[in-house]
């Protein structure tokens, strides 16, 4: 039974995250603050559902319930502001919701296979996390990168000017350096 009731869960994190990731545009202040409470009701809602549940069904169905508030904020977030940060928390805060659940559905188990159990779930987060790291870095590569670029097309430019002379050449400089953002 808890299975089939994360299904959707998953279904509708996984939907979020494309639709998020698939928005070229920030959202406004109070579509934002509209999401906030959306989230929230949602979350109380999904809680509540927990209620009728016993014993660790009820501890997965509440966790499963904070993951995905957790998941929903992050990803309001991400859409409200459009930083690189904040989609970066998209995907850290989904692998630590994940792993939160993953080590609650570990407690049914005891003995070996809960030690097991809980083992898989922290290695299937840290892999989460780092793969959340690399596209992080993967971000800050591709910036310096650029930088990279610009650097070397200004080079070419101040080269190019070295051919002139006088105030054709101090004014190729001026422009250079204006147009690569140099002083």
């Amino acid at each position: 039974m808890t299975t089939l009731r994360t299904l959707p869960a998953t279904l509708l994190c996984l939907s979020l995250l494309t639709w998020t990731a698939a928005q070229a545009q920030t959202i406004s202040k109070p579509d934002y603050k509209a999401g906030k409470t959306r989230i929230s009701e949602t979350y109380k809602a999904d809680k509540m559902a927990c209620v009728s549940q016993a014993g660790n069904a009820r501890d997965v169905c509440e966790e499963e319930a904070k993951g995905k508030e957790k998941i929903a904020r992050a990803e309001l977030e991400y859409s409200y502001s459009g930083k690189a940060i904040d989609r970066n928390k998209v995907h850290v805060v989904k692998a630590k919701a994940d792993y939160e659940v993953a080590k609650e559905k570990c407690d049914d188990q005891a003995g070996n296979a809960k030690n097991l159990c809980v083992q898989e779930a922290k290695a299937a987060e840290q892999k989460a996390l780092a793969d959340a790291k690399m596209g992080k870095e993967i971000g800050e590569a591709k910036k310096d990168a650029a930088a990279d670029k610009v650097d070397a097309d200004h080079k070419v430019a101040i080269e190019k000017c070295e051919a002139l002379s006088g105030d054709a050449k101090a004014s190729c400089v001026a422009a250079a350096k204006a147009k690569f953002g140099k002083k």
